[in-house]
């Protein structure tokens, strides 16, 4: 469901991201056309139904560039934290094995 340990490359990041993206925006506009209530109960069990995974694939993108999970603390200070974060999740990942694993482009 949600493992913490180990190395995301940007692309699993990214794509986990876009996914859930179309998912709420469909959730949004298809159920909140219907009823707007409808729509943001939806949206809301959505969103604590991937909580913990989005933040796993975070910390995972974090140790791909060799840097601590607890970095995602960054995305709390406001505005200048989520600019860096996004920075950070854009950074190619480190070549070859580092402190979190395997590269995982190499297998």
């Amino acid at each position: 469901y949600a493992g913490f340990s180990g190395r995301a490359r940007r692309k699993e990041y990214w794509m986990f991201t876009l996914f859930n993206l179309i998912i709420i925006i469909a959730l949004l506009a298809g159920l909140g056309a219907i009823s707007p209530d409808l729509g943001s109960l939806a949206y809301v069990i959505y969103a604590l139904a991937v909580f913990l995974p989005s933040i796993a694939v975070g910390i995972r993108r974090l140790h791909d560039i060799n840097k601590s999970g607890w970095m995602i603390l960054v995305s709390l200070i406001p505005f200048i934290g989520g600019i860096w974060i996004l920075i950070l999740m854009c950074t190619n990942g480190t070549s070859g094995p580092n402190d979190y694993g395997e590269d995982p482009k190499a297998a």
